[in-house]
């Protein structure tokens, strides 16, 4: 897995590699509204996973997921504050994506 400086270089490389979908967390699932796309935890695989701190803010962190869907036909990215989700996030979202932070 390459390892990237910014968050900025990561997603412009990961589109290149072919993550193209736009990601945003729902209750139970992941959502591409452009592409009118909902996946479920067990419709998708996470690829690879990337932290970033602001070197002026040591308290904002973000997380970069790789995600595919075989069954979607789907790559994409999802961004999201690190350890942050919503309070209507299902159980088995939080787990999955919990899971390749450690």
């Amino acid at each position: 897995m390459k390892a990237y400086t910014t968050l900025t270089e990561a997603i412009n490389d990961l589109t290149q590699r072919g993550y193209t979908f736009n990601f945003n967390l729902k209750n139970d699932s992941v959502e591409s509204l452009a592409n009118h796309l909902k996946i479920k935890p067990d419709e998708f695989e996470i690829d690879e996973v990337h932290r970033f701190q602001e070197m002026s803010d040591v308290d904002n962190e973000s997380i970069l997921y790789a995600i595919s869907s075989i069954i979607n036909d789907a790559k994409g990215l999802l961004v999201n504050a690190y350890g942050i989700y919503a309070d209507t996030t299902s159980y088995e979202l939080v787990s999955k994506l919990n899971k390749h932070i450690n």
